[in-house]
């Protein structure tokens, strides 16, 4: 039982530090990729291309995987980056996306 414990201490702490790490190269990501439409911060906003700001609630209020879902097949007007990006760089941007709450 004590041997179980302290393999479920480590995995959360690893899961813990890994998160700002992929936010971290999130970051970069969604400058390269991202920032041109969503804004350097995310909150840009353009209706007319059904861009929202990811910093607000209808953003945010979405799950990590259909995040990944809507960076990975596209979604709207948002171009699909399967195959542009690899899996770990849209789990960073995704990543990123979470830091952004307003």
């Amino acid at each position: 039982m004590k041997k179980t414990m302290v393999i479920l201490a480590m995995f959360a702490l690893v899961v813990s530090t890994a998160m700002p790490v992929f936010a971290a190269d999130g970051s970069a990501t969604f400058k390269a990729k991202c920032a041109m439409c969503h804004g350097a911060d995310g909150t840009k906003e353009n209706p007319g291309m059904g861009v929202k700001s990811l910093a607000g609630a209808d953003v945010q209020k979405n799950s990590d995987a259909d995040l990944i879902s809507a960076v990975s097949k596209g979604k709207g007007k948002m171009p699909a980056y399967e195959g542009k990006l690899s899996d770990d760089e849209i789990k960073g941007v995704v990543a990123f996306v979470r830091t952004l709450k307003k």
